[in-house]
């Protein structure tokens, strides 16, 4: 095994860079990982642009599909060789939070569950260290491609979790803001959920396309219409019953806010980079019986193992979400694409 790996290192505020790191050490309820495919997120674009504080110095990336290369010694059930994933939030298991059902806030923090890429070494990298092995270690089964996996992770779980919390009952009426990865995910979640009408927002043509590929049933490009408009001219102006935001924006977070019937949820899986402020009217001077819920994306080992049921089942097909492919030395353009949204990029695969 070499003793040093290639890494996407965070320098400085808009520089990620390709270093040489010494190969993570294990301790013995860890595992090393040969990672055979990861992807770049739009967090780590945040990240990126300095927006999000990481410790100048860490690789990152939360995403990782790979190999066991090592165990450490107090891990069972696994084997070296195996091929596995883990989730963007590899919770203990242990602590009081994740007893208390919310393994994301790990250790009694917020967003503590996060730690590939936030407060250790993540996976954009030939190797990564995966804490509490145990816990977080999902097999792959070998029917399913690392690019059928690839959004388990994170993304897909993340979306997943907009409609969950978001509580979509059979026959709901939902729509869904921002049509990147996470919403197209949220779409998928939603129509798993038994929504029987979703409203999709973006103002990409080919990403409300593959809404519609996905299971929307109205895009709505906000370029070309008033979304808020056209949704609530669409339910006879009851509005919906979830509204699920998915970018992190106060346009998009006061616009779910105002499709919202009274009493409806909405839930916010966007990451937010400045002040947000609540609309009076829409917010009914907070008397209107909304619920608005924030979810960080769940992680573990279950979490993982039920979603990869979902795709050996049929029921999703994420793969086509994969429009570009790099590899890990060519990750700096890679960041340069993801990062400024061009032709017409959702995920990028990047196989060290």
């Amino acid at each position: 095994m070499p003793r040093t790996m290639k890494a996407a290192v965070f320098v400085e505020p808009g520089r990620i860079v390709l270093e040489d790191k010494p190969l993570p050490t294990i301790g013995p309820a860890d595992a090393l990982l040969r990672v055979t495919t990861t992807t770049i997120c739009g967090t780590d674009v945040h990240i990126l642009k300095g927006e999000y504080p990481v410790a100048r110095g860490l690789t990152i990336g939360h995403e990782p599909v790979g190999v066991i290369a090592e165990l450490g010694s107090a891990v069972t059930g696994f084997e070296v060789g195996q091929r596995v994933i883990a989730g963007a939030i590899t919770p203990c298991g242990q602590c009081n939070s994740c007893l208390d059902g919310r393994s994301s806030q790990c250790g009694g923090k917020a967003m503590g569950g996060w730690k590939l890429g936030n407060t250790i070494d993540g996976c954009q990298a030939e190797y990564v260290r995966i804490p509490d092995a145990a816990a977080n270690l999902a097999i792959v089964p070998e029917h399913l491609s690392d690019e059928q996996v690839l959004m388990c992770p994170d993304i897909m779980s993340t979306g997943f979790s907009g409609a969950e919390s978001g509580r979509i009952r059979i026959g709901d009426i939902v729509a869904i803001f921002a049509q990147g990865p996470i919403g197209l995910c949220a779409t998928v979640g939603a129509r798993l959920s038994g929504a029987s009408r979703i409203f999709v927002v973006d103002g990409v043509r080919e990403r409300l396309e593959m809404a519609r590929r996905l299971g929307a049933d109205d895009a709505i490009n906000f370029k070309e219409r008033d979304p808020v408009q056209v949704i609530r001219d669409a339910t006879s102006g009851r509005g919906v019953d979830v509204a699920i935001e998915a970018l992190g924006t106060q346009q998009t977070f006061e616009s779910c806010l105002r499709v919202l019937k009274p009493g409806g949820v909405l839930s916010s899986l966007g990451v937010y980079s400045g002040k947000l402020t609540m609309p009076l009217d829409a917010f009914a001077a907070g008397l209107g019986d909304h619920s608005i819920i924030t979810t960080l994306c769940p992680g573990g080992q279950e979490r993982m193992r039920r979603l990869m049921n979902v795709l050996a089942s049929g029921r999703a097909d994420l793969k086509p979400l994969v429009t570009h492919r790099y590899s890990l030395d060519d990750i700096e353009n890679a960041y340069d694409l993801f990062s400024h949204q061009r032709d017409g990029v959702l995920k990028v695969a990047i196989t060290p």
